[in-house]
Formats: structure tokens, sequence, C-alpha cells
């Protein structure tokens, strides 16, 4: 499993006591390497490198805030047993360590039932790679090589690879003997994987163990050959591994893309929502999807937002970047927003495919990663238009008169078409010389003409002058996605006058779904610019609710343990 009982040490008690073979390490083990301060120290005493830190078991704010001082910051909040980039938070200042310890502590009781906290030096610009190791009850136990999953949002993994880019064979023989001694350390038995953080000069630190398979095993069984879910079974079989360290052979490169129901260029907020519609890649030998979820379900605020990974496997790491875009572009997914053309702009950046990645690398090249905003292209939005004609009249696919539609006898047919992309209104003029599938579209001063048929309910090929394209359009409430040149765009039909609402221009409007865990201010109350009126929690991660000026609380609309949907009002602000 990748959590919940399977690093659970008492639930693995129970499976002893009882007679029921665990398939995973011992009890001791997971205890031991569960707790990160517990597992630091024995790492000391293993001669694995830790980074300095306290791990101590005060856990008082004095205690904590002084330790932080004497290691220096920025410094790392992370929960004691936590996983997943929950309860973790970078300090930069001392003043803004109480807060960041109560926010960390509330997600690590959240997530994991346990509000303790250590405290580590921050590296600035280090990489995250990772080692699989496996070990047998017979004493034998080997690493599977390496995996770099330094690509994270908000400690999160995005995307993963194997091998790790410029990785020579010293570096991956030493650091693999140090995960190979951090596992012997507690007597490990089965799949685990340890990870390390590694400087820029070289040097690699502990950082933590999962005592279970992780979710980025793929890419190890496609750069391995190795079916590693059998060798669990195996092992817990009592069996010896099927290989040893020399048997081992890298082969190829293997990539995962973590598909999160989130949107990257609001700050990676969670999202959630009914998928209405979902096209997949063709899964082969060389592409695999991990997936929990289908067309027509409903994705909550009560879990993660990962909701697939995407995996490849090419001969190179060149070949592989291209085979995860274009399987990629073959994910298709409306009801939810995904991060999917995100994942797409990371793989194909230029640092990326030079190998040139680091745990900062989202942040330090957000401005190209994150969506612009320029204006869906004019093929694109002719075909939408198109689409959207031919969609009107496909309902009258059993009339004679089907095929006059668009004529009109003595004048011609026009017709002006109005979408938004954002907050902008977007005229399309249409016309057509009486043939049903041949039209002009003139957007402002250019114009285009477009031949084009519907394949199937969402799929339209067309001709825009004189270039053939496909495109996938779908339409849900007022909104339409348009899926065409590897990139999808949404445009909105415009509301009605007459049924627009109006809302305070001091009103905060929640960001998400999600649950409000803390209420700050009350109505009267006077607040500064940037001050936290409100804490929100979705898919086990917070948001604060900042006033975007000074002035005054008018109402406060929810309270602690609301549930609340996306776009509602939360406070309002007096005028």
């Amino acid at each position: 499993g990748y959590g919940f009982l399977s690093e659970n040490a008492e639930f693995a008690e129970e499976c002893h006591k009882n007679g029921i073979v665990f398939i995973g390490p011992p009890s001791s083990a997971i205890r031991d390497m569960g707790s990160k301060s517990a597992s630091k120290r024995i790492m000391e005493e293993a001669n694995v490198p830790v980074v300095p830190g306290y791990h101590g078991d005060d856990q008082s704010i004095e205690t904590l805030q002084r330790e932080a001082d004497k290691i220096g910051y920025p410094v790392l909040i992370k929960a004691v047993m936590g996983g997943g980039g929950k309860g973790m938070k970078i300090v930069h200042k001392a003043k803004d360590f109480p807060a960041a310890v109560d926010s960390a502590r509330r997600e690590a009781v959240s997530s994991f039932g346990d509000d303790r906290v250590l405290v580590e030096k921050y590296l600035v610009r280090p990489r995250h790679i990772e080692f699989q190791v496996f070990a047998d009850s017979h004493g034998n136990c080997v690493y599977v090589f390496e995996r770099d999953c330094s690509v994270q949002r908000r400690h999160q993994k995005v995307v993963e690879e194997a091998p790790a880019p410029g990785m020579s064979e010293e570096k991956r023989r030493e650091m693999g003997q140090a995960a190979v001694n951090a596992a012997k350390a507690v007597g490990y038995v089965g799949a685990g994987t340890v990870e390390f953080i590694v400087d820029e000069d070289g040097s690699f630190y502990f950082m933590e163990m999962n005592t279970r398979l992780q979710v980025e095993h793929p890419v190890s069984e496609l750069i391995s050959g190795q079916d590693l879910v059998e060798w669990q079974l195996n092992t817990a079989s009592g069996n010896p591994l099927p290989l040893n360290q020399d048997d081992l052979r890298i082969k190829g490169h293997a990539m995962e893309a973590r598909i999160y129901a989130e949107n990257p260029d609001a700050e990676f907020l969670p999202g959630t929502g009914k998928i209405s519609y979902m096209s997949t890649p063709k899964e082969s030998e060389n592409v695999r999807i991990d997936t929990g979820i289908r067309m027509g379900d409903e994705v909550s605020v009560y879990y993660d937002p990962m909701i697939a990974k995407l995996v490849v496997w090419d001969t190179d790491r060149q070949k592989a970047i291209r085979r995860l875009y274009d399987a990629l572009g073959d994910y298709k997914i409306v009801g939810l927003t995904t991060n999917i053309s995100f994942l797409k702009r990371v793989i194909m950046h230029d640092a990326f495919r030079a190998g040139d990645v680091d745990t900062k690398f989202i942040e330090e090249y957000k401005d190209s990663l994150l969506t612009s905003k320029e204006r869906i292209p004019s093929p694109s939005l002719a075909i939408a238009t198109v689409y959207s004609l031919l969609k009107e009249n496909s309902g009258y696919n059993t009339s004679p008169w089907n095929s006059m539609l668009n004529r009109r006898f003595n004048h011609g047919y026009e017709r002006t078409i109005q979408f938004k992309q954002g907050d902008d209104l977007i005229d399309v003029v249409v016309s057509t010389n009486g043939a049903s599938n041949d039209w002009s579209i003139r957007i402002g001063d250019e114009t285009l003409n477009v031949t084009a048929k519907l394949e199937d309910s969402n799929t339209i090929s067309a001709q825009v002058d004189n270039h053939k394209t496909t495109a996938t359009v779908v339409h849900k409430d007022s909104s339409v996605f348009i899926f065409h040149q590897d990139d999808v765009h949404e445009l909105t039909i415009p509301e009605p006058s007459f049924t627009k609402s109006s809302i305070s221009s001091g009103s905060l409007l929640s960001p998400m779904p999600g649950r409000v865990i803390k209420v700050n201010v009350s109505e009267g109350q006077e607040v500064e610019e940037g001050e936290c009126l409100m804490i929100m929690e979705a898919m086990k991660m917070e948001h604060q609710i900042k006033a975007s000026g000074a002035g005054k609380v008018k109402n406060v609309f929810f309270k602690e343990g609301d549930l609340v949907e996306a776009k509602k009002v939360l406070i309002e602000m007096a005028e």
C-alpha cells in the first residue's frame, strides 16, 4: 500500500499476534523509521549522514524556537510522523516561527494524529534523491537504484524519474550502500525507500525512510525489469531475494508524472468536482496509468489531490521526456482543474531537459511554467466556434432540411457568437456560403476559412486555411473546453446581464471548496492589509484567507467546522 495501514506499527503487531503474515517490515522497523526524530538518531549511530537539527522530545514552543535560533534560519519544521509534505513549513525569520509551528501542528494532527514536530536546517537548493531498498529475512539487502524526485510543489513530488540525471556510478554505489546500511540498522525486511537530500557540492544527508512501497515505485520497476510487488510477496513468504546487487542492471529511462486535481495558476490550490469527461492515453509496455477514478466520479475535499500517475519508459532520457509529453497530451479531463498542462511545460523546460533540477525548480521558473494570460490562438477559437454550431445542428440530423440549416435565400448567412476568456469578451463573426461544413470565421481583423465535421460527440476534424487538424471540444455548463495543438483552453459563454448577481468589492471569497478550521476575526474588528482573517483546509492542506487591504470587518458568514463551496463569500468588509 501507499499509506494508511501499511505504515501502522500497531496493525503489523496485531497481524503477527493473530498468525497473519504482514506484507511489510517488522513493526519495530515501522516504529523506528516512522518517527523522524528517532530515525535520525538511529542513522547517526549507523554512520549515515543526517541534516543538522533538533529532534528532541521537549515540544514546548520556547525550546523549539531556541533550537531554531541556534540552527540558524532558514529552518524547516516537519511533522515527526509526517510525509507527503503535510505538516511541513519553511521559516525564514524568527518572528514567523511560532505561527508556522501552530500551522504545522494542525496539519500533522489532521493527517497523522500526532502534533509533534522537529526542526532542521533548510538547505536552499538541494536535490531530492531516494533509493529503493529491498531486504529479506535471511540478511540480504539490495538497492534497486535511485529515483530523482526533485521537482516538487509544497514539498510534494510532481515528477519522478529513474535513474537520476547526472548520477555517476561511484556516487550511486556510495548512496546505495548508505541506504542499505540504513535498512540494516533497523532490521528491515521487504520494500522500503530511503530518502536523501543532496547539496550542491554533492554531499548527501538522510531525510527519512518510508517503510512501504512508494507511489513512484513503477519507475524503478521499468528501469530494472523487476516486479517489486512480486518481490514483496516472495520476501513475506520467507524466500530469499531473487537477485543480488551485482545481478541488477539499469536499462533505459523511466518517468512518472503525478496528475493532481489542483490549479497551478492559483498557487496550486486543490480542486474538487465531478469528472464530466475523461479520455486517457492508450496503455502499452511503455505507457502505464495507475488511477482510481473514472468518468462520472466525484473528487471530494477529503483526500489528497493526486488522482492518477502516468508512467513512461524509453531507451534514454530525452526519448522518455518526449513519450511522457505525448501521453500527457492524450490525457484530457473536464470537470476538474488539473495540472496536466503544467506538467507538459515542466518536462519541456530547457533546464529540466538538461537535467538541471532541484527542489526550487518550480519556484525558480514559475514565470515560464505557469499559464500566460495570452489569448486563445485564432485557429483554436475558430474550431471551438464551428464545433458549437455543428453541435447545434446535430440534433436535427433526422430532418431532410438538416443540410440547409445555414442556407439563406436571397442573402448570406452571418452570425456573431460571443465567448469570454477570463475577463475578456471575444466576438466571433461567422458566415457561410450555404454549405453546411464550410465557414468563414472573422476574429478581429483576421479571417480564417474552415471546413469541418464532427467525428463523434467531442471530436472535430477540420481544415483551417488548408491546415488539417483535429481537436477535442467539451461543453460543461456555461464553459467550453478546447483541447487543440498540445494545449487546452477554457472559454465561457457570457452570462446575460439580467441574471448577474452583485458582490461587494470588499468581499473575500473562498478560493476552493474546503472546511473552515480557524476564524481569526469578528464583526466590527479593524484589520490590516495582509492579516490572516480565516484559515481553510482542503485535501489535508491549509490555505490562509488574508485581508487585501486595511479596513473593518462587516460580516463573517462561516464558523469553524463549516464546509464551504468554491467562490462563496466568507467575509465581507465595510465599504
